[in-house]
């Protein structure tokens, strides 16, 4: 047997009757032969990690824009830990950990300059709308690879794009969702912290008492609530037509976990300390979208022929989308800010 073959059987006699087994994945946009070392999901997850969109993220805003200090996330670290917490979760259930790390991984490759910011401000201005998860499907299947794509398999793709608000096809994409959110929380608490924001202490003890102290000890406790609900069957609940099993969370642990996040919202996510910068922010990729849609011609050759393929405003939107906040404050000086007289 072929390496690739040992581990499709291995998964079949290890993983819970509800995985998704890379032997039986739905196949790819393109037809491609097969890696004699790796299964297809395996193959995914090396894609994303090499691609240039996935490098990055290293450079992006996850919560403060470009922090004075090496220890606040980026969008590669936030990525990263999502990573880790999903994994963490597929193995616990029994469920495919390569697909689910696939997944996790290439979630946010669509994510804008300046985090949500960025995205609001894309999303105002592009007359078809612009949300990240839409844009990450969109990265991996047309703008990766020189407009090529990463032609990944179905159970990826569907992952990426329904990670934010949307009912995966695959228990592995609902673990990624579910990790996405404890990922961000947890993390967002810790840099805020750093940041002066807040401290432990200003979490009510409501919240604390059931979910924990910590950073670390939050993350156990809602990773290990989602555990131990195991995999529950959905009863035809609203939102989940058409599938028969879901993931959750314990009552109690859910709500403390919402009570959290509305503590996060009220907090930091609309803390003036926190966003004073974003407005200039997204007055900067308002211009640069702007100027763009004006003059087509100074876009890079591949978003030219998107469009005229996909239509300005959504070429301008790959473009902008693409860049990094550091690039994209370059490209702003570039275009609008004056230089200094230089002799000839």
């Amino acid at each position: 047997m072929l390496p690739r073959e040992r581990y499709e059987y291995y998964e079949k006699q290890i993983l819970c009757s509800y995985a998704c087994l890379s032997s039986e994945t739905k196949g790819r946009l393109r037809q491609a032969e097969k890696c004699d070392l790796r299964t297809e999901f395996q193959r995914d997850r090396d894609k994303i990690l090499h691609c240039n969109s996935f490098r990055r993220l290293k450079h992006k805003t996850q919560v403060f824009l470009s922090p004075a200090g090496d220890h606040y996330r980026t969008r590669l670290t936030h990525t990263l830990e999502v990573s880790q917490i999903a994994r963490t979760i597929a193995r616990a259930l029994q469920l495919n950990e390569d697909l689910t790390e696939a997944i996790a991984l290439g979630h946010d490759l669509g994510h804008t300059p300046f985090g949500h910011a960025g995205e609001r401000m894309l999303n105002q201005l592009n007359p078809d709308g612009f949300h990240h998860y839409e844009q990450s499907l969109r990265v991996v299947d047309c703008l990766e690879n020189d407009g090529r794509g990463l032609n990944l398999t179905a159970e990826v793709r569907d992952g990426i794009l329904k990670h934010t608000n949307s009912i995966a096809d695959t228990l592995e994409g609902y673990a990624v969702r579910y990790a996405d959110v404890i990922a961000y929380i947890n993390h967002d608490i810790d840099d805020s912290i750093r940041a002066g924001i807040i401290t432990e202490n200003d979490i009510p003890s409501e919240i604390t008492n059931i979910l924990g102290h910590s950073k670390s000890q939050r993350i156990t406790t809602l990773v290990t609530s989602i555990v131990e609900s195991g995999i529950t069957p959905c009863n035809g609940e609203p939102g989940y037509e058409g599938h028969k099993v879901t993931l959750k969370m314990q009552s109690e642990v859910d709500k403390a976990y919402k009570k959290l996040h509305k503590y996060m919202f009220d907090s930091v996510y609309t803390n003036p300390k926190c966003k004073s910068e974003e407005s200039k922010a997204q007055e900067m990729i308002g211009n640069l979208y702007n100027y763009y849609v004006d003059h087509l011609e100074n876009l890079p050759s591949m978003y030219i022929n998107l469009a005229y393929k996909y239509g300005i405003d959504r070429a301008v939107c790959d473009y902008i989308s693409g860049m990094t906040d550091g690039f994209a404050i370059q490209t702003f000086k570039e275009l609008f800010i004056p230089e200094g007289w230089t002799k000839y």
